[in-house]
């Protein structure tokens, strides 16, 4: 399909998916969410696609919310619908079997944070801000927030956010464990895609491991946990990316990872 709210690019096996509607602060609208719920499929049926990121366009927002004018005309069935294709995109994000980076780049209020919280890790930018302003509405989060945001920081916490509105602070969504590394804005891009290349030449087969066994054990006890650990652990061996590490680690040169899902 044709995009008029994201920019698609890609380039040396990494996706960037850009917010572009910087009039607009990047709000998302359910044309927006479709464009989103395309390319998101587009990268997962290309094998030569190893990573995306999510960025927003203009050094203001990365994505500031839903689109209030869209909100305010909605009946409860069409709100119902909205937030149920909007936790259709997250989740898809959180069951692709790549990496996905959130590179925050300004305001990710609403359904940014929902978005970004759905990424494996966020990069910022010091002058990134994150929260659920949603009860200022008179409305909650509607994309998964007071879900993952209590499982990333925690019951009380998460629960001040979304009562408050307050937004925090990139350094704070650091510290409060949302955000894995704060970068000037300047650079922020530019780390964002340094760290995509270097997972992009990892094996395909591990990133998917490590992103199922991580997200899977969150949801059960930690022997359960283990255990599905064990198993993909196990797997890993079924592949030629495990006897290509392993033997280039012992002949000291650079792996060269080229397995696939379904060898």
């Amino acid at each position: 399909m044709a995009y008029e709210n994201i920019l698609f690019e890609v380039q040396d096996g990494i996706a960037l998916l850009t917010f572009n509607r910087p009039k607009a602060l990047n709000a998302l609208n359910p044309q927006t969410l479709e464009e989103v719920r395309d390319a998101v499929e587009r990268v997962r049926q290309d094998d030569a696609l190893r990573v995306l990121v999510f960025t927003g366009a203009g050094d203001k927002a990365f994505v500031a919310g839903a689109d209030i004018s869209e909100l305010q005309k909605m009946n409860p069935l069409e709100a119902r619908l909205f937030a149920e294709r909007g936790q259709e995109i997250v989740f898809s994000l959180e069951a692709l079997p790549k990496p996905v980076i959130a590179c925050v780049n300004g305001f990710a209020l609403g359904g940014g944070c929902e978005l970004a919280m759905s990424c494996d890790f966020i990069y910022a930018s010091e002058r990134a801000q994150f929260g659920q302003p949603e009860i200022n509405l008179g409305i909650i989060p509607g994309f998964g927030g007071t879900q993952r945001l209590a499982r990333l920081i925690g019951r009380a916490k998460a629960k001040e956010i979304c009562m408050t509105g307050e937004r925090i602070s990139a350094q704070e969504a650091k510290a409060l464990g949302l955000v894995a590394k704060v970068f000037p804005a300047e650079t922020l891009l530019e780390e964002t895609l340094k760290a995509a290349r270097n997972l992009a030449e990892k094996s395909r087969v591990a990133l998917r491991a490590i992103k199922q066994a991580v997200d899977r054990g969150m949801d059960v006890d930690l022997k359960t946990g283990c255990a599905f650990e064990a198993e993909a652990f196990g797997v890993c061996f079924a592949g030629q990316d495990a006897r290509e590490g392993t033997t280039a680690f012992l002949e000291k040169r650079k792996p060269h990872f080229t397995g696939t899902f379904t060898n």
